[in-house]
């Protein structure tokens, strides 16, 4: 659980209302980074993990028996429960750890694995084993996001669309993320 030290010292830190930190976890993770199992909440992405193995030099098409966590394009429908996300993981790891792991979005900000570098750290193993430990782990990893992609602006103007274009990706309209953003941020502005 992030403190509410940690969500005023980090919007310090950027400058922001906390509020506006406050509405990103509650809209990427409901607001709780980890399960009820204590594995750490994560959504499994088959079309990152398609682009994954191919930079890895392994061609998808090859792969049997995995049409539900591995195929080339989006598409909705396809993620199951939250509640199943470690067993879908746990299968593409079988098929490639680093393109599986890079593949899920971490934790109570939703973090992509393949971002680890531009949340503060060395290797994708140390992103991996910091998201396990604790959710304020998940709030240094989201402010080396935020910081490294440029977006503290979009947050201090509460520019929820272009912060929802970087931070979402194309889709981010599609899913109406700008919109669950400005209604998160209501809320907890109006219980500060």
């Amino acid at each position: 659980m992030i403190t509410e030290k940690a969500f005023n010292d980090s919007a310090v830190l950027l400058g922001v209302e906390q509020a506006v930190i406050k509405a990103v976890a509650e809209v990427e993770s409901s607001g709780d980074g980890f399960l009820p199992s204590g594995h750490p909440k994560i959504l499994f992405e088959p079309h990152v993990f398609w682009a994954e193995l191919k930079k890895r030099g392994i061609d998808p098409k090859t792969i049997t028996g995995a049409s539900d966590i591995l195929y080339e394009k989006w598409t909705t429908g396809k993620y199951g429960k939250t509640s199943a996300q470690p067993e879908r993981l746990k299968r593409a790891i079988a098929i490639n750890k680093d393109a599986a792991l890079s593949s899920a979005s971490w934790g109570r900000f939703q973090i992509m694995g393949y971002n680890w570098a531009a949340s503060g750290f060395a290797t994708l193993d140390a992103f991996i084993a910091a998201i396990h430990i604790d959710e304020d782990q998940h709030l240094f990893a989201f402010i080396n996001f935020v910081k490294s992609k440029n977006l503290v602006d979009e947050l201090r103007r509460k520019d929820w669309v272009g912060f929802a274009k970087v931070y979402n990706g194309s889709g981010y309209k599609a899913n109406k993320y700008d919109e669950k953003l400005a209604t998160a941020y209501s809320k907890f502005k109006g219980s500060l």
